[in-house]
């Protein structure tokens, strides 16, 4: 008997086949069993008939609960009034393991229950939802940096010092070393791969201690770094635009049915695809102020300013050349305007907010050095940082992407949490 996954069903008509996974849903009706298996690829509709089971297998099947294993034999047809759905006869069922009741019910739940019951959330349709559209992100990001000439170069979670300060890493002792920090950007690690590789790029778990409580922070998430040799502020943006683009019409394409059952609005996703909007740091205020905003041309965007820059937006706006006192040391100057940086912020529509930071880098030596001295920074520890400006230093540029929050914009989630398998945030760390 062949083994089939329910995504190829379609394939299998009017053959019997087996199909191995967990019981959704189960209803009875007379000599009926209707029950909704799913197997992770997808889930389908099984009927137990008994005349055709008998009594034994029949009544096998009546005891089957909500998420209990099952292996079931069948053959598969086309929904009498439903195109392109299909349902089975249920030949066999072999039970692995009936499950006891299962905790989480169609009643609602609150946020506090579902989290503490992550391991059990993540079954249900949206959590399994989100989950691939999120391995569809992570591979279609991977895809366009691959097809761009950046190379895999992966950088250190245990490092001895910080990229932009210690404010907010994770501390810890490291044997006869002294003070370690987990890691909150592999930026500057990434920066060495360029004088090898040319173009590289790291893809992996960082950590921030924020004491942060908002629906867009997590204290562990998963970062994309890209750094790339001989290449400036405009082509940094380029690349950054390309790479959300392709992923916008990667997850459109691959993830329909994920999205309808999140309900996304894929026009808006659509509509996303197409040439990213630009504004200064300077003119992004000038705009918020004029609609009410106090904020002021020293000052940082918060969630709400992001809100109204991209609203009425269809696609992501990028909001450039900051000033440097709100930016950090390795930023390089504008040289037309040496009080502003050459960096970007890439704002999602619909208020999903930042989901890019880039900027092309300092490679002059003194200069970095001195802005280092500025800041108090110790230099011994960022020695090996300096030495890339001094041996076949080049003009380069970099971003960094969180996975989790380009996820939730993607899925049209509120909430971060709901788009890492198991979140941390500064009042949860179980399961």
């Amino acid at each position: 008997m062949q083994h089939i996954l329910i995504k190829d069903i379609a394939t299998y008509l009017g053959q019997e086949i087996c199909l191995k996974g967990w019981v959704r849903n189960i209803r009875q009706s007379g000599k009926l069993v209707f029950i909704i298996l799913r197997d992770g690829s997808g889930e389908m509709q099984t009927i137990a008939f008994k005349p055709d089971l008998g009594e034994e297998a029949f009544e096998t099947a009546k005891r089957l609960s909500l998420e209990s294993s099952v292996i079931i034999t069948g053959v598969p047809k086309q929904h009498p009034k439903q195109e392109g759905v299909y349902e089975l006869d249920i030949k066999s069922v072999q039970p692995v393991q009936i499950a006891e009741e299962y905790p989480i019910s169609k009643k609602e739940h609150g946020p506090d229950f579902l989290l503490s019951n992550r391991h059990l959330w993540i079954r249900s349709p949206k959590q399994w939802a989100v989950l691939r559209i999120r391995h569809t992100v992570y591979y279609a990001i991977c895809e366009y940096l691959n097809d761009n000439d950046f190379f895999r170069f992966d950088s250190p979670i245990l490092t001895p010092n910080a990229c932009e300060g210690t404010t907010t890493l994770f501390e810890l002792d490291y044997f006869d070393e002294g003070k370690a920090y987990l890691s909150q950007s592999g930026q500057l690690y990434l920066e060495t791969g360029i004088m090898s590789l040319g173009r590289v790029y790291d893809f992996g778990p960082v950590f921030r201690a924020e004491r942060s409580k908002t629906r867009k922070h997590l204290t562990e998430f998963w970062m994309m770094d890209a750094e790339a040799a001989y290449v400036e502020h405009e082509e940094n943006m380029q690349i950054q635009e390309g790479l959300i683009r392709h992923v916008i019409r990667t997850v459109l394409t691959k993830c329909d049915r994920e999205l309808t059952i999140l309900e996304r609005d894929k026009e808006a996703l659509q509509a996303a695809d197409a040439p990213f909007k630009r504004m200064t740091h300077y003119e992004a205020v000038e705009y918020l102020k004029s609609k009410g905003s106090e904020i002021d041309h020293g000052s940082d965007l918060g969630a709400q300013d992001e809100v109204m820059l991209t609203e009425g937006s269809p696609v992501p706006i990028f909001i450039e050349r900051w000033p440097k006192e709100i930016k950090a040391f390795y930023m390089k100057r504008d040289p037309e305007n040496p009080d502003v940086v050459l960096g970007d912020d890439l704002i999602a529509p619909e208020g999903f907010g930042e989901i890019i930071g880039g900027s092309q880098r300092e490679d002059d030596h003194d200069l970095l050095l001195a802005r280092m001295q500025a800041e108090k920074m110790p230099i011994e520890d960022y020695q090996w940082f300096l030495d890339l400006r001094k041996y076949g230093s080049v003009p380069h540029s970099g971003f960094g992407i969180g996975l989790e929050r380009l996820v939730t914009w993607m899925s049209g989630i509120h909430h971060i949490r709901e788009t890492i398998p198991f979140p941390r945030m500064i009042y949860r760390i179980y399961p």
